[in-house]
């Protein structure tokens, strides 16, 4: 049952009286475990993740959750019958959907299931994209495709390195390893010209065979789920400042997670050449692991005063919205990071207490995030800070009246022995998210490297 269980999210400072407080609110009510063991006593030939699904899509009444289960299948309560084994390894959720009806719900009628301090467990490819930026494809890849794909990625991550960076004022190195791979693009330049977190890569690969195989089946599978995210989502539109072309991987980062101690901490992705409303395709192979998603909810300037009723109240509501959500991403899945993922959401892939081997990948996940590099964000154009290293592009998601906006920023601090500067420049794009030294069409590119210098004030501010 564990797997399935909406589960307490553990508190980063346990040693805390407030952390160790039980939520008083929760205190009246009965607790899930409770409700579950009710709904399998009335419904034992039912398994216990079907229950709590229906228990989920009833909002937690038990008795509504019965008669969903015995309408939509037909039965009636039985008499208490033997109850199945629990499996041995975490099974796949089966659809929320299936007990609203033909009915349905729609996107914008959905309520948010998450609760403060604790994780939501999806595994259905419907309930990921309903409550989630994201859309999953499971077993993307034929076996004659996704197996030489994995044993030629494992031989890559032998090589594989660390990102070294600081934070904090402490040097710090990523908990997994990972390597940088490009197209068509000009490796040199990838060495020389692009940064990330303040500094250069020095290990630019070529995209190996197999991997540039399957770019082509991720690139439609990609365009597909998009054009589905706008119809479902987004009212028949694209989003404003997402790009209207087709999306076309370029290049791709490849992780790899040696064991469920390796993880990555929430972020977003950097979107500095990838311009806003970015969309990454990515594939997993190997072991089984979580991908947490948390969105971000804005905070008015003044609410750090949380005594009257009524702010308490938003803040309970703010921070039940920020519950993190768990997919589970198995081997030879394509998971699909939608257009409001990189602006309005955080994701991480947090440490496992026990992983179930891969035959191939033995305790390995092998992660290719495909994504598209536009030309028009290439470092050559974006302003550079005091340091005289390019920006990076943010977007802000914290305050309610800057939420949306795009910054240029200097991030030279990340790199260790390096302190940065407080360079800070607005970010402006067209409704198609091209910036505004894109626009000007007819200017030679050594004319318009000259205006957009002048106009951005590219190392002299």
């Amino acid at each position: 049952m564990d797997a399935f269980v909406v589960k307490k999210r553990q508190r980063d400072n346990p040693g805390s009286d407030v952390a160790t407080k039980p939520d008083q609110a929760g205190e009246e009510e009965e607790s899930t475990e409770v409700k579950l063991a009710i709904l399998v006593s009335i419904l034992p030939e039912l398994e216990q993740a079907v229950l709590f699904e229906a228990l989920l899509a009833c909002d937690g009444v038990v008795e509504a959750a019965i008669n969903m289960l015995t309408t939509a299948q037909g039965n009636q309560p039985s008499s208490p019958k033997r109850r199945r084994a629990a499996p041995s390894v975490i099974g796949y959720q089966s659809s929320l959907s299936r007990f609203v009806g033909s009915s349905g719900i729609t996107s914008s009628q959905v309520k948010s299931l998450t609760k403060k301090g604790k994780t939501l467990y999806l595994y259905s490819p419907e309930d990921i994209t309903q409550h989630t930026p994201c859309s999953i494809i499971h077993n993307f890849l034929p076996p004659d495709v996704a197996d030489p794909l994995l044993h030629e990625l494992l031989q890559e991550s032998l090589t594989f390195g660390r990102e070294t960076f600081r934070l904090f004022d402490n040097v710090v190195t990523s908990p997994h390893s990972m390597s940088f791979y490009v197209d068509d693009l000009d490796l040199q330049a990838q060495k020389t010209e692009y940064v990330y977190n303040g500094s250069y890569i020095a290990d630019v690969r070529k995209t190996p065979d197999q991997m540039r195989l399957v770019s082509h089946l991720v690139r439609k599978a990609v365009n597909d789920e998009i054009q589905k995210r706008i119809q479902s989502h987004y009212g028949g539109e694209k989003l404003q400042y997402q790009s209207p072309k087709e999306w076309s991987p370029n290049t791709a980062f490849v992780n790899c997670y040696d064991g469920g101690k390796e993880s990555v901490g929430y972020h977003a992705d950097q979107l500095t050449y990838l311009g806003p409303r970015a969309v990454i395709g990515s594939l997993s192979l190997g072991v089984a692991r979580e991908f947490r998603v948390r969105k971000v909810v804005a905070r008015d300037e003044e609410d750090g005063d949380m005594t009257d009723e009524p702010k308490k109240k938003q803040d309970t509501a703010r921070a039940d919205s920020e519950g993190q959500i768990s997919i589970h991403l198995p081997h030879n899945s394509l998971l699909v990071m939608h257009a409001e993922m990189q602006e309005e959401w955080k994701h991480a892939i947090a440490p496992a207490q026990r992983i179930d081997p891969h035959p191939i990948a033995g305790n390995k996940r092998l992660n290719i995030t495909y994504r598209c590099y536009r030309d028009s964000f290439h470092p050559k154009y974006t302003p550079r800070c005091r340091c005289g290293v390019p920006t990076v592009l943010r977007c802000s998601m914290k305050k309610k009246g800057s939420r949306g906006k795009y910054m240029w920023m200097c991030h030279a601090q990340y790199t260790p022995e390096q302190k940065g500067c407080s360079f800070f420049q607005w970010a402006e794009f067209d409704d198609d998210g091209e910036p505004l030294w894109a626009t000007r069409s007819h200017e030679t590119e050594a004319g318009g490297a000259v205006i957009i210098e002048e106009s951005l004030g590219r190392g002299g501010s």
